[in-house]
Protein backbone atom coordinates (compact mmCIF):
# COMPACT_ATOMS: atom_id res chain seq x y z
CA UNK A 1 0.00 0.00 0.00
CA UNK A 2 1.10 3.53 1.09
CA UNK A 3 1.74 4.96 -3.06
CA UNK A 4 -1.34 7.34 -2.11
CA UNK A 5 1.47 8.17 1.11
CA UNK A 6 -1.91 7.55 3.13
CA UNK A 7 -0.96 7.26 6.77
CA UNK A 8 -2.60 5.87 10.03
CA UNK A 9 -0.84 6.70 13.28
CA UNK A 10 -0.63 3.12 14.96
CA UNK A 11 -2.35 3.28 18.35
CA UNK A 12 0.76 2.59 20.47
CA UNK A 13 2.26 4.58 23.46
CA UNK A 14 4.87 3.15 25.44
CA UNK A 15 6.01 4.34 28.41
CA UNK A 16 9.62 3.68 29.99
CA UNK A 17 7.20 3.71 33.75
CA UNK A 18 6.55 -0.20 32.57
CA UNK A 19 10.54 -0.23 31.92
CA UNK A 20 11.63 1.37 34.94
CA UNK A 21 8.69 0.38 37.06
CA UNK A 22 7.92 4.18 37.81
CA UNK A 23 5.30 5.17 38.98
CA UNK A 24 3.41 7.34 37.36
CA UNK A 25 4.40 11.40 36.91
CA UNK A 26 3.53 14.79 36.13
CA UNK A 27 3.48 16.37 32.52
CA UNK A 28 6.52 17.81 33.49
CA UNK A 29 8.20 14.69 34.68
CA UNK A 30 7.40 13.00 31.16
CA UNK A 31 9.90 13.27 28.15
CA UNK A 32 7.16 12.46 25.03
CA UNK A 33 9.51 11.23 22.18
CA UNK A 34 8.08 10.41 18.87
CA UNK A 35 9.34 7.53 16.46
CA UNK A 36 8.58 5.79 13.88
CA UNK A 37 8.40 2.18 14.78
CA UNK A 38 8.93 0.32 11.36
CA UNK A 39 12.87 1.06 10.83
CA UNK A 40 14.46 -1.99 12.72
CA UNK A 41 17.10 -2.15 14.31
CA UNK A 42 16.38 1.03 15.27
CA UNK A 43 12.77 1.14 16.12
CA UNK A 44 10.33 -1.61 15.51
CA UNK A 45 7.54 -3.69 17.31
CA UNK A 46 8.47 -6.53 18.93
CA UNK A 47 5.18 -9.25 17.78
CA UNK A 48 6.64 -11.66 20.43
CA UNK A 49 6.25 -8.70 23.97
CA UNK A 50 2.60 -7.74 23.25
CA UNK A 51 3.59 -5.54 20.48
CA UNK A 52 5.58 -3.16 22.22
CA UNK A 53 8.10 -1.00 20.40
CA UNK A 54 11.75 -1.66 21.09
CA UNK A 55 15.24 -0.85 19.42
CA UNK A 56 18.17 1.14 19.09
CA UNK A 57 16.49 4.43 19.71
CA UNK A 58 14.19 2.83 22.04
CA UNK A 59 17.46 2.03 24.23
CA UNK A 60 19.20 5.14 23.86
CA UNK A 61 15.97 7.21 24.69
CA UNK A 62 15.48 5.33 28.16
CA UNK A 63 18.27 5.60 28.89
CA UNK A 64 18.49 9.61 28.32
CA UNK A 65 15.22 9.39 30.64
CA UNK A 66 16.34 7.34 33.53
CA UNK A 67 19.50 9.67 33.31
CA UNK A 68 16.99 12.86 33.78
CA UNK A 69 14.58 11.48 36.50
CA UNK A 70 12.11 11.95 33.58
CA UNK A 71 9.20 8.99 32.89
CA UNK A 72 9.75 8.09 28.59
CA UNK A 73 6.54 8.48 27.33
CA UNK A 74 7.79 6.93 23.60
CA UNK A 75 4.66 7.87 20.79
CA UNK A 76 4.58 5.94 17.20
CA UNK A 77 3.90 8.20 14.41
CA UNK A 78 4.41 8.58 10.26
CA UNK A 79 8.08 9.71 10.02
CA UNK A 80 6.72 12.53 7.91
CA UNK A 81 4.46 13.51 10.47
CA UNK A 82 6.96 13.78 13.09
CA UNK A 83 8.48 17.60 12.71
CA UNK A 84 4.91 18.86 12.59
CA UNK A 85 4.11 17.04 15.28
CA UNK A 86 7.22 18.22 17.38
CA UNK A 87 6.47 21.85 15.97
CA UNK A 88 3.00 21.75 17.16
CA UNK A 89 4.20 20.61 20.60
CA UNK A 90 2.56 17.28 21.03
CA UNK A 91 5.82 15.56 21.38
CA UNK A 92 9.10 16.94 22.95
CA UNK A 93 11.88 15.17 21.41
CA UNK A 94 11.95 13.06 17.93
CA UNK A 95 14.51 10.05 17.99
CA UNK A 96 13.49 7.85 14.76
CA UNK A 97 17.37 7.60 13.52
CA UNK A 98 16.90 11.06 11.61
CA UNK A 99 19.59 12.26 9.70
CA UNK A 100 21.12 15.87 10.66
CA UNK A 101 20.39 18.54 7.53
CA UNK A 102 20.54 21.82 6.66
CA UNK A 103 16.79 21.95 5.76
CA UNK A 104 15.47 19.88 9.00
CA UNK A 105 17.68 22.03 11.12
CA UNK A 106 15.72 25.64 10.26
CA UNK A 107 12.99 23.57 11.59
CA UNK A 108 14.14 21.75 14.83
CA UNK A 109 17.36 21.87 16.94
CA UNK A 110 19.59 18.57 16.68
CA UNK A 111 21.14 17.44 19.76
CA UNK A 112 24.52 16.50 19.28
CA UNK A 113 25.19 13.80 16.68
CA UNK A 114 24.65 9.99 17.99
CA UNK A 115 25.17 7.42 15.31
CA UNK A 116 27.34 7.79 12.30
CA UNK A 117 25.76 6.03 9.55
CA UNK A 118 25.33 6.02 5.24
CA UNK A 119 23.14 5.45 2.65
CA UNK A 120 23.26 2.54 0.40
CA UNK A 121 20.98 0.70 -2.63
CA UNK A 122 19.86 -2.59 -2.62
CA UNK A 123 18.65 -4.94 -5.12
CA UNK A 124 17.58 -8.32 -6.40
CA UNK A 125 20.15 -10.86 -6.45
CA UNK A 126 18.88 -11.16 -10.49
CA UNK A 127 19.89 -7.67 -11.29
CA UNK A 128 23.33 -7.41 -9.69
CA UNK A 129 25.22 -7.78 -12.90
CA UNK A 130 22.72 -5.38 -14.57
CA UNK A 131 23.06 -2.35 -11.69
CA UNK A 132 26.33 -2.03 -10.17
CA UNK A 133 26.79 1.21 -9.43
CA UNK A 134 24.48 3.97 -9.01
CA UNK A 135 24.56 5.39 -12.27
CA UNK A 136 23.09 2.46 -13.41
CA UNK A 137 20.00 2.98 -11.74
CA UNK A 138 19.61 6.38 -13.98
CA UNK A 139 16.21 6.48 -14.89
CA UNK A 140 15.07 2.92 -13.13
CA UNK A 141 12.09 2.92 -10.88
CA UNK A 142 13.57 3.36 -7.22
CA UNK A 143 11.18 3.06 -3.86
CA UNK A 144 12.13 4.61 -0.53
CA UNK A 145 10.33 5.74 2.88
CA UNK A 146 8.56 9.13 2.71
CA UNK A 147 10.23 11.87 4.08
CA UNK A 148 14.30 9.95 4.13
CA UNK A 149 17.17 10.75 2.99
CA UNK A 150 17.16 7.72 1.06
CA UNK A 151 13.81 9.03 -0.45
CA UNK A 152 15.81 12.56 -1.56
CA UNK A 153 19.07 10.93 -2.92
CA UNK A 154 16.89 8.35 -5.06
CA UNK A 155 15.11 11.16 -6.73
CA UNK A 156 18.68 12.54 -7.23
CA UNK A 157 19.45 9.00 -8.58
CA UNK A 158 16.34 8.64 -10.96
CA UNK A 159 13.54 11.02 -11.74
CA UNK A 160 11.35 7.63 -10.92
CA UNK A 161 10.95 7.18 -7.17
CA UNK A 162 7.90 5.45 -5.56
CA UNK A 163 7.69 6.28 -1.92
CA UNK A 164 6.08 4.56 1.09
CA UNK A 165 5.00 5.13 4.08
CA UNK A 166 7.14 2.72 6.19
CA UNK A 167 10.39 0.12 5.11
CA UNK A 168 8.69 -3.20 5.06
CA UNK A 169 6.77 -2.33 2.13
CA UNK A 170 9.24 -1.01 0.82
CA UNK A 171 11.43 -4.20 0.49
CA UNK A 172 8.53 -5.70 -0.33
CA UNK A 173 7.75 -3.47 -3.46
CA UNK A 174 11.22 -4.58 -4.51
CA UNK A 175 11.27 -8.26 -3.99
CA UNK A 176 7.48 -7.84 -5.98
CA UNK A 177 9.62 -6.24 -8.82
CA UNK A 178 7.63 -2.83 -7.88
CA UNK A 179 11.05 -1.22 -8.40
CA UNK A 180 14.51 -1.75 -9.09
CA UNK A 181 16.33 -0.54 -6.01
CA UNK A 182 16.31 0.44 -2.69
CA UNK A 183 17.67 3.66 -1.43
CA UNK A 184 17.96 3.59 2.48
CA UNK A 185 20.08 4.17 5.58
CA UNK A 186 23.00 1.65 5.79
CA UNK A 187 22.27 -0.36 8.99
CA UNK A 188 19.07 -0.99 7.92
CA UNK A 189 19.72 -2.03 4.89
CA UNK A 190 22.51 -4.50 6.64
CA UNK A 191 19.96 -5.53 8.97
CA UNK A 192 17.50 -6.09 6.64
CA UNK A 193 19.71 -8.77 4.97
CA UNK A 194 20.93 -10.20 8.09
CA UNK A 195 17.13 -10.90 9.32
CA UNK A 196 15.91 -12.28 6.02
CA UNK A 197 19.06 -14.69 4.52
CA UNK A 198 16.31 -16.29 2.15
CA UNK A 199 15.27 -13.11 0.54
CA UNK A 200 17.47 -12.80 -3.06
CA UNK A 201 18.96 -9.52 -2.25
CA UNK A 202 22.08 -7.77 -2.57
CA UNK A 203 24.02 -4.42 -1.51
CA UNK A 204 25.95 -2.15 -3.61
CA UNK A 205 29.36 -1.50 -2.95
CA UNK A 206 28.49 2.27 -3.21
CA UNK A 207 27.89 3.81 -0.42
CA UNK A 208 26.44 6.97 -1.19
CA UNK A 209 26.81 9.26 1.94
CA UNK A 210 27.82 10.02 5.52
CA UNK A 211 25.12 10.97 7.46
CA UNK A 212 24.86 11.53 11.38
CA UNK A 213 21.71 11.24 13.70
CA UNK A 214 20.91 13.67 16.16
CA UNK A 215 17.82 14.18 18.27
CA UNK A 216 15.47 16.76 17.34
CA UNK A 217 13.88 19.15 20.28
CA UNK A 218 11.62 21.93 19.44
CA UNK A 219 13.68 25.12 17.23
CA UNK A 220 15.27 27.00 20.03
CA UNK A 221 14.88 24.74 22.99
CA UNK A 222 18.29 24.30 24.29
CA UNK A 223 17.50 23.66 27.37
CA UNK A 224 16.29 20.54 26.62
CA UNK A 225 18.85 20.03 23.90
CA UNK A 226 21.74 20.42 26.63
CA UNK A 227 20.41 17.83 29.10
CA UNK A 228 19.75 15.48 25.93
CA UNK A 229 23.70 16.39 24.89
CA UNK A 230 24.81 15.97 29.05
CA UNK A 231 23.11 12.24 29.31
CA UNK A 232 24.72 10.95 25.66
CA UNK A 233 28.02 12.38 26.72
CA UNK A 234 27.84 10.31 29.79
CA UNK A 235 26.13 6.99 28.76
CA UNK A 236 29.43 7.13 26.36
CA UNK A 237 31.43 7.64 29.00
CA UNK A 238 29.98 5.04 31.13
CA UNK A 239 30.14 2.33 28.24
CA UNK A 240 26.46 2.53 28.30
CA UNK A 241 26.15 3.77 24.70
CA UNK A 242 28.52 1.33 23.88
CA UNK A 243 26.64 -1.95 25.08
CA UNK A 244 23.70 -0.35 23.57
CA UNK A 245 25.12 -0.63 20.08
CA UNK A 246 26.87 -3.79 20.19
CA UNK A 247 23.02 -5.23 21.59
CA UNK A 248 21.89 -4.53 17.76
CA UNK A 249 24.88 -4.14 15.81
CA UNK A 250 26.90 -6.49 17.05
CA UNK A 251 30.05 -4.85 16.94
CA UNK A 252 31.34 -2.13 19.19
CA UNK A 253 30.83 1.11 18.52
Amino acid sequence: MARNFKSSVLAMTLFAGSVFGASAATAADVLKVGTEGTYAPFEFVDINNKGQLIGYDIDIMAAVAKDLGMELEVVNMPFDGLIPALMTQQIDAIAAAMSITEDRAKKVTFSDPYYKSGLSIIVRKDSQDKYKTADDLKDQTLCAQIGTTGFMTANKISGKVTAFNTQPEVFLELQSGGCEAVVNDRPVNLYYLVQNKDVAAVELKDILSAEEYGIAVRKGNTELQEKINASLKKLKESGEFGKIHKKWFNVEE
